[in-house]
């Protein structure tokens, strides 16, 4: 009789975000997983969510679409949440070179420009989404009647749903900073805590992608769609922002308080605000991203700035010296979280090093922002259009980068054109 004991071989699954925000990659034998290498076809670089291919720059439709090689180091390899099972999360490389279209290079090329300057950057990621039900007939919300704002327990979560992401987050090594339900039901904010930046995308890739899979096995979908129901409340991605210097202390700890700001914090704000509109495009990169950013929510759609206020795009908060820090509320968590980052890493830096003008601060009533100052897209189109036409920007993230991904988000959105509410979110929902 067979051992049911016997020792499984541990498997490899290897790991890489792409311009879609999919965790696309392959599962490895340990001993093959060992060289720290894997070939995967560049198609993937030439693909909308339904799988329509798009001869996009950079993803070799016409060179018989060949193999980039996935590069990760085996001694780094994360826990997983599946048994026998490690993760490795992969960088991309063609012909032993970075791979251009590799959003995770893309942001270590954003830190490492940073660095120049003796700063080390150092990020926060707060993510909102929604439970689902998986039923016969489609999705429907999680049934929380008891639930409300900020809350905690078995009225705002009956089934325990935010324990078992906590408890597997835990055994993964993935660091949770808090859970709590957020404004409509049933609405939840996950935030990871505070980490050297490419440490914490790592995490938030990994995390989101846990938490997706852990209660997808239970039946239910962890949405993070900015607007997957028309009556409810927008999901975002608030992206907090600090550096480290060379002594180790928080370089904005004395720079953001009200009429004492730093060149440092100037310079961010000023390059965040210049480079709004553009960064609409990468922040809010689906179709249904546009139902969520509004004029009248608190969602970031004006460029504008303010001390501990949630109407502003570009949030300075409260606290001063080590918890100082810069909140950036625009985004939604259909972004990458390493193209995200790196795209508002590099706004804030052409911001420092060229100290664009500084508009003065918003006012603090939630309900009258300032409509004088520029503003996001109304559509995935238009945002995608300001992107490539902010060419300083686009230089700065990369230009090949830039070219694909804006070749495939314009495939998606003209996928989408005509398309009912009700089609928009069937093509997104078991994406995102």
């Amino acid at each position: 009789m067979a051992n049911s004991n016997k020792h499984k071989e541990q498997k490899i699954r290897v790991l890489f975000c792409d311009q879609l925000n999919l965790a696309r990659g392959k599962y490895l034998p340990e001993n093959v997983a060992s060289r720290g290498e894997a070939g995967i076809c560049k198609g993937v670089f030439a693909v909308t969510y339904s799988r329509q291919q798009i001869n996009a720059p950079g993803a070799g439709v016409e060179e018989g679409l060949p193999d980039v090689t996935l590069k990760f180091d085996p001694s780094q390899y994360r826990d997983s949440w599946h048994e026998n099972t490690k993760v490795a999360i992969a960088d991309i490389y063609e012909n032993g070179k970075p791979y251009g279209l590799c959003g995770r290079t893309a942001l270590k090329k954003a830190i490492e420009a940073w660095r120049r300057h003796g700063l080390d950057p150092l990020v926060g990621l707060e993510g909102e989404a929604y439970v689902l039900e998986s039923i016969s007939d489609g999705l429907k919300p999680y049934n929380t009647p008891g639930s409300y704002v900020y809350g905690t327990g078995p009225f705002n979560d009956p089934e325990g749903l935010m324990d078992l992401i906590w408890d597997q987050a835990t055994k993964c090594g993935i660091p949770v900073e808090s859970i709590n339900a957020e404004f409509d039901n049933p609405q939840f904010e996950l935030t990871l805590q505070y980490d050297d930046a490419l440490k914490a995308c790592d995490d938030f890739f990994l995390f989101r992608n846990m938490a997706r899979e852990v209660l997808y096995e239970r039946g239910y979908v962890l949405s993070y769609l900015p607007k997957p129901f028309k009556d409810i409340s927008g999901s975002g991605l608030h992206i907090n922002l600090s550096f480290r210097d060379i002594n180790g202390n928080n370089a904005l700890a004395n720079g953001i308080k009200e009429n004492e700001l730093s060149t440092l914090a100037k310079g961010c704000i000023s390059g965040l605000l210049k480079h709004h509109e553009a960064l609409g495009g990468i922040l809010a990169p689906t179709v249904n991203s546009y139902e969520r950013l509004t004029p009248d929510g608190m969602c970031g759609y004006w460029a504008s700035w303010g001390h501990d206020n949630r109407a502003a795009a570009v949030r300075l908060s409260k606290e001063s010296g080590q918890s100082a820090r810069i909140e950036h509320r625009a985004g939604d968590c259909s972004a990458s979280p390493y193209l995200a980052v790196a795209a508002i890493l590099q706004a804030a830096l052409l911001g420092f090093e060229n100290q664009y003008n500084l508009p003065k601060e918003a006012p603090k009533n939630i309900e009258k922002p300032d409509t004088t100052c520029p503003h996001l897209g109304h559509s995935l189109n238009e945002s995608l259009d300001l992107l490539k036409a902010d060419t300083a920007f686009v230089d700065a993230i990369g230009n090949d980068l830039i070219a694909n991904y804006y070749a495939i988000k314009k495939a998606e959105a003209k996928e989408l054109s005509g398309k009912s509410r009700d089609e928009i979110i069937d093509y997104y929902a078991y994406y995102i």
